[in-house]
């Protein structure tokens, strides 16, 4: 069993920034992509950000520049460092990891964290 535990959402003023953290826990072998997603009301979940075992990360065109995601393979913990928030970032954050344990590699999903950008 996977749990994934989020935090670091809330409200904040156009042009802050806040840093979300997403812990993995339980029977986890390996973790190879940790990314993040997000969620508007009448949107589709779309990708932030992602980053591979030892690789480079990716990011979706719309925070390039502005948010950074890094990970500590020691805690099994990734985290998305969000600068110069727009109100068009105002979503639900749900991190996702691609991981190997007892069980088969599979996708585990957080529960979602809200980022509500406003002034």
């Amino acid at each position: 069993q996977v749990q994934l535990m989020e935090s670091g959402g809330g409200l904040v003023q156009p042009g802050g920034s806040l840093r979300l953290s997403c812990a993995a826990s339980g029977s986890i072998l390996s973790i190879y992509v940790m990314a993040w997603y997000r969620q508007a009301p009448g949107t589709e979940r779309e990708l932030v950000a992602a980053v591979p075992s030892g690789g480079s990360a990716n990011y979706a065109d719309s925070v390039k520049g502005r948010f950074t995601i890094f990970r500590d393979n020691a805690k099994n913990t990734v985290y998305l460092q969000m600068n110069s928030l727009k109100v068009e970032d105002t979503a639900v954050y749900y991190c996702k990891i691609t991981a190997h344990g007892l069980a088969p590699l599979r996708e585990y999903w957080g529960q979602g964290t809200q980022v509500t950008v406003s002034s």
